[in-house]
């Protein structure tokens, strides 16, 4: 599979790596046995992230069920899950006194509950070992039972619910062909109604139209989700699909305007934007 080199626009810049508080992040969450999406993904900003003591941790393991065919994370036949997992996660959090934690994970279709059980126990874990710290979940769309395995997560009452409708609707055929446009947006629906904050992340540059982007954004603004982030596609890995555009940041700019425009109070839109980039930051902290 490997990493692909990447042609791309003078406006795109990567961060190297380092310092002592990347340091810490890096060593914490391998002490812990624990995974990151910043790692695990490939994201851009994973040097910014850590140096500012967060990053995105990622449970039960680190092998995905489905086929995205953007996405860096490994596909297969994942492990079982590690019980004592939410509580490493509390561990870790608690050790680089976080005040904002993010928790995301593989989807797990092979999990009758899609695993929703664990983030509520990582979020029951979180609240005992630091009370003040609030916690943001970034969930699959729980296909095998979704309003139930749902509303296990919202009962554990999490700050922040977050889940990314990822791509325009009419892609999802050739880039999430084991995804559910309309189950996704149920979900945000619901989470909605039980008055958390629903958010969610659209990644662009796959031959998209602005049309397909507002069309996409007003379905979530219908959804009741408020929060949104938008990001470039970067190819990272060989047979991944390929990037077509690279939008400026002008057009960023145009598509927050946008988004705020139609309805949604937060707004995160740039080229090295992901879902829990500056999350805190967007849930007012």
């Amino acid at each position: 599979m490997g990493r692909v080199k990447r042609n791309i626009p003078d406006w795109i810049r990567f961060k190297i790596p380092s310092g002592a508080a990347y340091r810490k992040v890096a060593s914490t969450v391998k002490a812990h046995s624990l995974h990151t999406v910043c790692v695990e993904a490939g994201c851009p900003n994973v040097g910014e992230c850590f140096a500012c003591k967060t990053a995105t941790f990622m449970i039960m393991g680190d092998t995905c069920t489905r086929n995205c065919r953007y996405c860096a994370v490994g596909q297969g036949t994942p492990k079982p899950v590690v019980g004592d997992e939410p509580y490493h996660v509390a561990e870790a959090v608690a050790e680089l006194g976080l005040k904002y934690a993010v928790v995301t994970s593989v989807t797990r279709d092979d999990i009758a509950d899609g695993g929703a059980s664990l983030f509520a126990d990582t979020v029951e874990c979180i609240r005992i070992k630091s009370p003040r710290c609030r916690v943001e979940l970034l969930v699959p769309d729980f296909k095998p039972d979704m309003p139930r395995s749902l509303q296990r997560v919202i009962d554990a009452q999490p700050e922040v619910i977050n889940h990314n409708i990822e791509v325009v609707k009419g892609f999802y055929d050739k880039l999430r062909p084991l995804g559910n446009y309309n189950l996704s947006l149920e979900l945000l629906k619901l989470v909605a109604g039980s008055n958390i904050p629903a958010k969610s992340g659209l990644m662009i540059g796959f031959g998209e139209s602005m049309d397909d982007i507002r069309n996409t954004l007003e379905d979530l603004v219908h959804a009741g989700c408020r929060m949104l982030t938008v990001g470039q596609y970067l190819q990272s890995r060989r047979d991944g699909f390929p990037v077509v555009k690279y939008y400026h940041p002008d057009e960023f700019n145009q598509i927050s305007e946008m988004a705020y425009n139609l309805g949604f109070d937060q707004v995160m839109s740039g080229p090295l934007v992901r879902s829990s980039y500056h999350a805190a930051e967007m849930a007012g902290e």
